[in-house]
């Protein structure tokens, strides 16, 4: 990884909370309790089935990666619930190096598939999205447009 790099210890744990609090805030979601995300990162990641990403020391952004076995095979995928770079540090091309490396890690871990959803009117993120060779469309590019759906239980 070039610009990317794993969190391992709380102090990454509490880098990539804050962040994703500065994120949620952003985007006018509901902001985690930073002490909270930071325990709850650390007890994901001991799980084994995710792994959080810093980008730049110090970090400008983060990813969370949830890693599970695929449906109709024995084949890894890999869903980035989350990916960030602060405002103060977009327009660099930081985006772009900081994916790639979230998706080297991916491959790393035997990841053969990734997905990603983010919402219709975030064109930067679309764009990089699909200059990298992600397809919002069934069938890669030759089927429906691909509709993510959720529900709060």
């Amino acid at each position: 990884m070039d610009l990317g790099r794993l969190a391992r210890t709380q102090d990454d744990f509490r880098c990539a909370a804050v962040l994703f609090a500065d994120f949620n805030r952003e985007y006018d979601d509901p902001v985690p309790e930073v002490d909270e995300m930071t325990e709850h990162l650390g007890r994901l990641v001991r799980g084994g089935d995710t792994s959080v990403l810093l980008a730049g020391v110090p970090a400008v952004g983060f990813a969370i990666v949830r890693f599970r076995t695929a449906t109709w095979a024995d084949d890894i995928e890999a869903y980035v619930a989350e990916l960030y770079i602060a405002p103060e540090s977009r327009h660099q091309g930081l985006g772009r190096v900081f994916l790639t490396d979230v998706l080297d890690h991916c491959r790393s871990r035997g990841a053969t598939y990734v997905d990603l959803n983010t919402s219709e009117d975030d064109e930067a993120a679309r764009h990089l999205y699909e200059s990298l060779g992600f397809d919002c469309h069934e069938g890669r590019g030759s089927g429906p447009m691909a509709i993510y759906y959720e529900k709060q239980l």
